[in-house]
């Protein structure tokens, strides 16, 4: 069995584009920036290059996790007798087998 939690190592392989994509950004707005002006044309542009790769690291992360603990699942595991959810009745309640 494999680890459920997330390494270093599996997080870089999944943000190799999406740091390429955020380092090329940067390097945009640096080398459009007017001399004398680097502070002021380059703060925003970068600003929204972060926050755009700071949310896709974190979906990927997230995903991540979520793929491992989903292969250790017991629910990814049916068994027989475990109906599916579209084996229940019309009304989506499961029936009372007790009554």
């Amino acid at each position: 069995m494999g680890s459920k939690q997330v390494s270093v190592e599996e997080l870089k392989q999944v943000l190799v584009r999406d740091f390429d994509q955020f380092v090329a950004e940067v390097a945009r707005a640096m080398n459009a920036a007017q001399a004398g002006r680097i502070v002021a044309d380059t703060e925003e542009p970068i600003r929204q290059a972060n926050a755009v790769f700071r949310e896709q690291a974190y979906a990927q992360a997230i995903r991540l996790l979520q793929n491992k603990q989903e292969a250790f699942s017991p629910s990814a595991r049916r068994t027989a007798k475990q109906r599916r959810a579209a084996d229940l009745p019309s009304d989506h309640q499961r029936s009372s087998d007790r009554a």
